[in-house]
């Protein structure tokens, strides 16, 4: 009996030190996946901040513990499943989804670049008003989910791709932990920045001279940074999308635009070997972004053609 038992405690012991080496590989193949996706996450990082600009400061945090909970509802209950299942049974559908979503980020960050350029001036009382409606703030909410919702899936393709050496069970674990650990990195960043403006006046309030120039200085800082993060956001999503398209465009062998987007980078890095890496970098994010931004111009010229046919009176032909 007490041999049985020892056998018995062995087993356990290497059952024990298996599942660990498991979890141990689950958690380096995650860490290797959402390294891939670490563009992805950063583009999402800035584009979040925009979302809770303008509200009252005691509503921000509630706000992005609404988004982020969503965000990872939708990483969870809807992408993953959906991905595993697509890569499973018709894995040539990934791209072509993948890439409608892209053209509603080239949609919504086109869309963001009009507003601006045809921004019409309204008193600071209706900006207030609007601010602090419970539809503004339910509008902003939808508005960051939806697109935190393709931002997320593009993050959860990247990891999946990573791993497809996996068996089902270790991709889906894998999965599962990218997308807890990109989702509280994510939103614990934009958290932070949102509150930085407090954090300063906090410190502009402090008996230490140091502490209290220091404070200032972000209190004053603060408002630019979001103004730039909100350009940064939009930008990013135009450029996010555009990229998705033209690599979406490669893989469905409609090569011609990628290629045109190397070479472009590739002449252009040449012609400064000091700085090669980040001129290549930079040339291929504009090239996606001019791609991005001109689908997106074309969906928003003919989004607000159909709304202003909808909204147009009926000719009155009695008269005729």
């Amino acid at each position: 009996m007490p041999s049985g038992l020892a056998a018995l405690l062995d087993d356990v012991a290497v059952i024990a030190k298996l599942a660990a080496a498991s979890i141990d590989d689950v958690g380096a193949a995650a860490g290797r996946a959402g390294m891939k996706a670490a563009g992805v996450v950063i583009d999402d990082t800035a584009v979040t901040p925009r979302y809770v600009t303008g509200f009252t400061p005691d509503r921000e945090l509630p706000i992005i513990a609404r988004i982020a909970k969503g965000s990872i509802r939708n990483k969870l209950l809807v992408i993953l499943p959906a991905i595993l299942f697509l890569s499973w049974i018709v894995p040539w559908a990934i791209t072509p989804i993948l890439m409608l979503g892209a053209l509603y980020l080239c949609y919504e960050g086109a869309e963001k670049v009009w507003e601006a350029i045809v921004h019409r001036d309204r008193s600071v009382a209706e900006e207030v008003a609007e601010l602090a409606s419970a539809e503004h703030e339910e509008t902003m909410v939808a508005g960051a989910v939806r697109t935190d919702f393709i931002l997320s899936a593009e993050i959860m393709v990247i990891a999946l791709n990573e791993v497809t050496a996996e068996s089902f069970l270790v991709r889906a674990a894998i999965l599962v932990v990218v997308a807890i650990a990109i989702t509280i990195g994510v939103y614990g960043v934009v958290g932070l920045i949102v509150k930085m403006d407090d954090v300063g006046l906090h410190l502009a309030q402090r008996s230490n001279a140091a502490a209290r120039a220091v404070g200032r200085g972000l209190v004053h800082a603060m408002p630019k940074l979001l103004m730039g993060l909100s350009a940064i956001g939009i930008a990013a999503m135009i450029w996010v999308g555009g990229d998705i398209i033209v690599h979406g465009l490669a893989k469905l062998h409609f090569e011609a635009p990628e290629h045109l987007i190397h070479d472009l980078a590739v002449s252009a890095a040449h012609s400064l070997p000091a700085a090669q890496g980040p001129i290549e970098w930079l040339v291929r994010t504009v090239g996606s972004g001019l791609i991005g931004l001109a689908l997106g111009a074309l969906l928003v010229i003919v989004h607000h053609s159909v709304a202003h046919k909808k909204h147009r009176p009926p000719v009155d032909r009695s008269t005729a």
